[in-house]
């Protein structure tokens, strides 16, 4: 006979300790271990394992002919997933509150179900009534998808093994379903975990696709243990700042397809709209006669994407010069400015840095190394960039301007958007693009390009 037993888990990190305590030993966390009550085995005959069945192996080569993707109708929503969601997958989206978690589900599902297709969404935190409500104002009240209200994984299970096999099912969210396996309260690291397993198996059992919804911690990471991500087979983060109108969702995790793809929509009083050319809209009320402002040619997994990177520097008032980053690695930030001190001589880092990517986007390849460095010694120098000009580059220690991935998708774009001038790295061929390339090999050249190196000498002089 089982008997039960007290454990004490973090709900930040998963790790199980003896006792109570205020810290986590594990992941550093305060006030995030709580006391969960589990089952144990009792005796040395329970705890002895039962002897496995045999099973068949195979080689890789495949036998049985490959599914087709189910493409929900969202092109912005499939690009990300990887053409489509692949039949028995599990997939977790990620998000602040109120960025438009379930606005994308309940959209994806409503175009799902206009084109045939059996989609089921079930809510935990809101009643049939709210989601009724959305679903008109988005436009989608006559779009066939099936709604329930349910919190017990059980109830949910029975529901959707009573009748046909859904092609997608939508659970919003994860941290409001439990499982009477525990004696614990919905949203802790058990319920979560155990939850999130008996969702993932009937996906892979069923051949439905499951959409999981989860929030996000005050740190940016979904909330809930690491192993819910490693159950599914993608994890994507609906990311976006309530001062702007446009939402990015963007892949983390993907075993079928490409990770770090984006898909951008548009927040509207109507739901979301999708964004086919993201270049545009970023550079939309773009100023290109004011000193500090580089647009940066970059890549977002196989999606080339036009930004502006803006920069101000101005003398520091107190002793310790100010760092304020949006958008970019403040670690990144003071490299950049160490190299232009050491190699460019051009000290900056006396001054107040702030850096901006305009938009609210997040950028996090290193090739924006070279437009950052351009719009701050612009704004060091009082001059502004050569007008419809882009810039890419990843910058060493050294000071050496090193190339970037693929190259060609981002001149192409760049052309297609009306930029005339790149400034990229030694050995990058135009190709077909009517680009005027200027190269250059360190950062001491884009210094004499923008002519920050003139101006400081000039300050600088004795005379």
């Amino acid at each position: 006979m089982a008997r039960s037993q007290n454990s004490f888990v973090c709900q930040s990190c998963g790790a199980t300790a003896a006792k109570w305590s205020g810290k986590c030993e594990a992941c550093g966390s305060w006030n995030t271990i709580a006391e969960e009550r589990a089952l144990a085995p009792a005796g040395a005959a329970a705890r002895k394992a039962a002897r496995g069945r045999a099973v068949a192996l195979e080689d890789l080569k495949s036998v049985e002919d490959v599914p087709p993707r189910r493409a929900t109708g969202i092109a912005e929503f499939d690009r990300v997933c990887g053409a489509g969601l692949v039949p028995g997958s599990a997939i977790l989206i990620g998000g602040d509150p109120g960025v438009g978690k379930s606005t994308l589900v309940l959209q994806a599902l409503g175009a799902y179900a206009n084109k045939g297709g059996r989609a089921v969404y079930i809510s935990g935190e809101e009643a049939m009534a709210q989601v009724r409500l959305r679903a008109t104002r988005m436009g989608l009240a006559d779009a066939p998808v099936l709604l329930a209200s349910a919190t017990s994984v059980e109830d949910i299970l029975a529901t959707l093994e009573a009748g046909p096999v859904p092609g997608i099912v939508a659970i919003d969210s994860i941290q409001t379903i439990w499982t009477s396996a525990f004696d614990a309260a919905p949203g802790t690291i058990a319920q979560v975990r155990t939850a999130s397993f008996d969702l993932v198996r009937y996906a892979k059992a069923s051949g439905a696709a499951i959409l999981l919804v989860g929030h996000v911690t005050k740190d940016g990471q979904i909330a809930g243990p690491k192993a819910v991500e490693h159950l599914v087979d993608a994890v994507l983060y609906f990311e976006g700042e309530r001062g702007h109108h446009f939402r990015v969702l963007r892949a983390v995790k993907n075993r079928f397809g490409a990770t770090d793809e984006i898909g951008v929509f548009e927040m509207t009083g109507q739901g979301l709209t999708e964004v086919s050319n993201p270049s545009a809209l970023f550079l939309g009320d773009r100023n290109s006669t004011a000193p500090g402002a580089a647009v940066f040619a970059g890549l977002e997994g196989t999606r080339p994407l036009l930004v502006e990177m803006q920069a101000l520097l101005a003398p520091a008032s107190y002793g310790t010069p100010r760092r304020a980053v949006v958008g970019w690695d403040s670690g990144r930030l003071a490299m950049i400015l160490a190299v232009l001190d050491a190699r460019a001589g051009l000290g900056a880092g006396s001054h107040d840095v702030y850096l901006n990517v305009a938009g609210g986007l997040e950028i996090r390849e290193p090739a924006a190394d070279l437009a950052a460095a351009a719009a701050m010694v612009s704004s060091l120098a009082n001059r502004p960039l050569p007008k419809r000009s882009v810039f890419f580059g990843e910058i060493s220690l050294s000071g050496e301007i090193r190339p970037a991935p693929q190259p060609e998708l981002r001149l192409k774009e760049a052309a297609k958007l009306g930029f005339s001038a790149a400034v990229v790295p030694p050995g990058i061929k135009a190709g077909a693009c009517d680009l005027a390339l200027k190269e250059i090999a360190h950062v001491g050249e884009l210094a004499k390009l923008i002519g920050a190196s003139e101006k400081r000498a000039r300050e600088t002089a004795p005379w």
